[in-house]
């Protein structure tokens, strides 16, 4: 299977050429790389072409709506040519070596592998405190409230089958697309598991997440998980 590493890229020029070298010498199976500029203003888009010119597996693809984290992952998801499709942030905090480990679970029948930060052997370093105590509160409570099997659900560094990606309706319009699919997909009968990851706080360029603009729209999908569940169980 081919995997589509999908890099949402904005005002990145700092840092992308690290992380695509990263993944070029790290990395041992089929994949592309598919990097979204999202409406970049300084060198990304270049410093991009000129990495295409050494690496062939690079594609870049502009991200033509409105700017953000869930337009640009979907520009990517419709412009990849993989069987699998795994976002990456561009800011080096996701853990590489996490990968091919994930690739083990899709072969063992699973359709969605979460990294997961919040489990024995994961671990989140640095960034503020506030972010990573919602993110382990949210997750753990809707894997013991739910079951929804992911201590971290609101990780974007997950990997997914195309049939997923396929099979649900996106309407995030941020960051929580990264919670979003996996709790539709989970709804929707297919397979889920989590592997610990590290996460690290970004060291270069300027992160664009904003906690408390963002927390009306995963509270939203949070109680929609509450209620899907007790509708369950009421029929």
């Amino acid at each position: 299977m081919k995997l589509s590493i999908i890099i949402p890229a904005h005002n990145e020029a700092e840092s992308i050429t690290e992380v695509i070298t990263k993944v070029e010498s790290s990395l041992r199976m089929d994949y592309e790389l598919v990097i979204v500029n999202d409406h970049s203003a300084d060198k990304t888009p270049e410093i991009v072409r000129d990495l295409s010119e050494r690496y062939g597996n690079i594609k870049l693809i502009e991200n033509l709506r409105e700017k953000g984290f869930a337009n640009a992952v979907r520009k990517g998801f419709a412009n990849a040519s993989g069987d699998l499709l795994l976002p990456l942030m561009a800011d080096l905090c996701d853990d590489l070596g996490t990968i091919p480990k994930m690739l083990e679970k899709i072969n063992e029948g699973y359709d969605i592998v979460c990294g997961s930060r919040y489990i024995k052997g994961g671990a989140r370093i640095g960034g503020l405190k506030l972010k990573g105590f919602l993110s382990c509160w949210g997750g753990r409570s809707l894997y013991y409230l739910l079951g929804i099997p992911t201590h971290d659900i609101a990780n974007a560094f997950k990997m997914y089958r195309r049939q997923v990606i396929n099979a649900i309706n996106l309407e995030s319009e941020a960051f929580d697309i990264s919670m979003e699919i996996p709790l539709k997909a989970y709804y929707a009968g297919f397979k889920i598991t989590e592997i610990p990851t590290i996460w690290r706080e970004r060291t270069k360029g300027k992160s664009t997440f904003r906690v408390f603009e963002l927390l009306p729209s995963y509270l939203k999908l949070y109680f929609w998980a509450i209620y899907r569940r007790l509708s369950k169980c009421r029929n």
